[in-house]
């Protein structure tokens, strides 16, 4: 009997439909065992790494004492009388535009650091205040101590600041040139010991810079000084 094609259409359909039914049933159960065996295994979430300090503890230290010894330069050029030279007074000026960029620069750093501006240890980074590159002056001022509250190398004590103030002419200008070339000369004596201390990054190249820009300062302060009998 011939069979129509209508019917031997139905017939292959219902074929398909008997094929399809198993393998969908064998890949939702495939599916759920996946998802069964994801749910009893624990979540593991991959750890991410801590992240890279900005700033090491070497450069953290000479940083926050940096930035104190740079305020006090500020402080000594307030102090020092309004009578006082103009080419000092100019020289004064320069230095106080100097070390207030510079101020900006370690503020910054020490702000992406989150770590505070001041130095809870100041100067334990810097290990040896007698370290063999200073020279004469420097190691005088890094090892003379101002009084027990100054640790760091040149700074002035508070009875050298009230003298800055009370002091006018050419008395103000003669105090205040050795007052600033032994401040330049200690941290110059600190800029020096972080180049020696650190492998690279921006704090070695401000350390250097540091030294570079002092130097040329404490020359000048040298020659006003002679003029003035001040030594030099």
């Amino acid at each position: 009997m011939t069979t129509s094609p209508a019917l031997r259409d139905r017939r292959a359909a219902a074929t398909a439909r008997r094929r399809w039914i198993p393998g969908a049933a064998l890949s939702s159960l495939a599916l759920l065992l996946l998802v069964l065996g994801a749910a009893g295994r624990p979540l593991v979430i991959g750890e991410n790494p801590a992240p890279t300090p900005v700033l090491d503890a070497t450069e953290i230290g000479f940083t926050q004492d940096m930035l104190a010894h740079h305020q006090q330069a500020l402080i000594l050029v307030q102090r020092l009388s309004p009578d006082a030279d103009p080419t000092v007074r100019r020289l004064a000026q320069q230095i106080a535009d100097s070390q207030r960029t510079e101020i900006g620069m370690l503020m910054g750093w020490l702000r992406l650091a989150a770590t505070a501006p001041t130095n809870p240890h100041p100067m334990a980074w810097m290990h040896d205040p007698s370290d063999s590159t200073m020279t004469g002056h420097e190691h005088q001022a890094a090892t003379t101590a101002v009084s027990p509250a100054t640790t760091m190398p040149g700074m002035a004590g508070l009875a050298e600041l009230d003298a800055l103030s009370a002091a006018s002419g050419r008395d103000a200008e003669t105090l205040f040139l050795q007052l600033m070339q032994r401040h330049h000369y200690g941290g110059v004596a600190m800029a020096r010991a972080a180049d020696a201390l650190l492998t690279g990054g921006p704090v070695k190249t401000a350390a250097r810079d540091m030294v570079g820009t002092q130097g040329q300062e404490i020359g000048v302060i040298g020659l006003l000084l002679t003029q003035r009998g001040g030594l030099g």
